[in-house]
């Protein structure tokens, strides 16, 4: 029994999402066949050659709806304009992290680039890790309120924005350090 509610699952998930699942009877290939087959008899599943399944299970389906569409960013964003683009993010984000870091009062705070890592301690209260990810064409930002985050270049709002949530990286750290520290910073360019 406990196969059949397994294979019911199974079945019912992929069918729900068919671009995660494939599977191809070997002989009598009609979808009635299987349904018939398999769950009049579920002890035969499977032990049944003629049945093969192929990458479905929970976590592709789950991880296939959470997932944004997959990009070529090589071709849509240029190596040359995502280093200048990623480079100036870093740069001012350092220049204006360190500023901050003056004006409040947190227990081993600390800022450091190198290597193209951008590394901002809050002593017990974290560190945020952000970095470069060239073949991706992304920035990619470690935190210890919403965890990992890859941003992208959208180019209709001049930003690096997280295609998941929607999330700015700007307004994004801006958020979370007024959370941590009590005190609001502007991050913006201008």
């Amino acid at each position: 029994m406990a196969k059949l509610v397994h294979l019911t699952r199974t079945v019912f998930r992929c069918l729900k999402h068919p671009s995660s699942f494939t599977f191809q009877l070997k002989s009598r290939s009609s979808s009635f066949y299987f349904l018939n087959t398999y769950f009049t008899k579920p002890w035969n599943y499977s032990a049944n050659p003629r049945i093969s399944f192929t990458s479905c299970s929970y976590s592709s389906v789950t991880e296939e709806l959470q997932s944004p569409t997959t990009i070529d960013y090589r071709s849509v964003l240029p190596e040359e304009k995502y280093h200048m683009l990623a480079n100036s993010t870093i740069h001012d984000l350092l220049e204006k992290l360190e500023e901050y870091g003056d004006s409040v009062e947190i227990d081993g705070f600390d800022v450091d680039y190198g290597n193209e890592v951008l590394t901002l301690k809050f002593g017990n209260l974290g560190t945020y890790v952000i970095n470069k990810q060239t073949p991706n064409r992304q920035i990619w930002m470690s935190s210890p309120l919403s965890g990992p985050s890859r941003f992208d270049w959208d180019q209709n709002a001049q930003a690096w924005i997280y295609r998941r949530t929607k999330g700015n990286l700007i307004k994004v750290l801006e958020t979370e350090l007024e959370q941590l520290c009590a005190k609001s910073i502007n991050l913006s360019s201008a």
